[in-house]
């Protein structure tokens, strides 16, 4: 009595469905065998040998007819061909049933390539086994993709109803798909729950976790967008290590006279545009001010700062290429 009663307590803990996975060693395809393959299936291929790889056992998949009974006539046919007998239906609404037997097909054919890969640990994959691989990889996302575009609906109607203030609807949308995609590969359909129910319950999760985040945020960072704080100022002060270094030229080329400018010229220059500045505290001057400092009109002065402009803008070039 003392052991049934032992047995009954440990029964349902020994069949609840175990996750199972596997961090692939299998050693890379030689570079003919990958030429066998298309572009897409080259990827697909050496991503499965890099990434963990994880499947959600059922009792059902250790019957010998497993194959027969979750594929229908695609189990009477080579593996490779399945993908090709295996069209996606509509996005529609899926039955329970019908749903329960794609997480069956998803999760049996994660656990053939989980096998594929552990038999041949530390070793290479023959090309038919490499085939054999990829075509089993296909069909678990065929059959993951048909079960979230069935059930996107689910993030839309969650973000609704949570209606978090200050967020991102695009970001909160963007989490909730993430998470409907991390609850299609964790979700154990032996248990007799509603796909549904699980994946609710993730979205909501990940819309917390937004949220939580997103408060840490603001707590940092109270202002969303500050533009001085977002506008890089190095064009600016790249302008004006620039402007010093000219100015510093043209002094010099003014101080040693090699533009060979006269008098009145160096006169109206210094004046003009305040190159005395720092030495002697003068500022800019407009035409008519420098026009009643020497004696003479406005219009005169710009006559002569343009023609001191082009002389020592023909001493500049004569500089810089030497």
């Amino acid at each position: 009595m003392a052991s049934s009663a032992v047995q009954a307590v440990l029964e349902p803990v020994q069949n609840r469905t175990r996750r199972t996975s596997v961090v692939p060693s299998v050693q890379r395809p030689t570079a003919r065998q990958l030429a066998q393959f298309d572009a897409d299936s080259q990827k697909l291929i050496l991503r499965l040998l890099q990434e963990p790889l994880e499947y959600v056992d059922h009792p059902r998949f250790r019957s010998p007819a497993a194959e027969r009974i979750l594929f229908g006539r695609m189990g009477r046919s080579r593996p490779d061909e399945w993908p090709r007998l295996w069209a996606s239906g509509p996005t529609t609404v899926l039955a329970p049933d019908e749903e329960t037997r794609l997480f069956q097909q998803f999760n049996y054919a994660r656990m053939r390539q989980v096998k594929l890969l552990r038999r041949y640990r530390r070793k290479r994959m023959p090309l038919e086994k490499l085939r054999i691989l990829l075509s089993w990889a296909r069909l678990a996302g065929a059959a993951r993709c048909r079960i979230v575009e069935s059930n996107m609906p689910l993030v839309l109607a969650m973000a609704r109803r949570a209606r978090p203030g200050g967020l991102d609807f695009s970001e909160l949308i963007s989490e909730g798909n993430f998470a409907l995609l991390r609850s299609v590969d964790k979700f154990d359909c032996s248990r007799g729950f509603k796909f549904s129910t699980y994946a609710c319950r993730a979205i909501l999760k990940s819309f917390s976790r937004v949220m939580m985040r997103n408060g840490r945020y603001r707590n940092r960072f109270p202002v969303e967008f500050e533009p001085s704080l977002e506008r890089s100022d190095h064009m600016e002060r790249q302008r004006q290590r620039l402007e010093g270094d000219c100015v510093e030229q043209i002094t010099a080329i003014l101080a040693e006279n090699r533009a060979a400018l006269n008098d009145m010229e160096r006169q109206v220059i210094r004046q003009r545009f305040a190159l005395d500045a720092v030495a002697e505290g003068a500022s800019f001057k407009t035409l008519e001010q420098v026009g009643e400092a020497i004696g003479v009109t406005k219009e005169r002065v710009r006559q002569i700062q343009n023609r001191a402009l082009r002389k020592l803008r023909t001493a500049l070039e004569e500089d810089l290429w030497g």
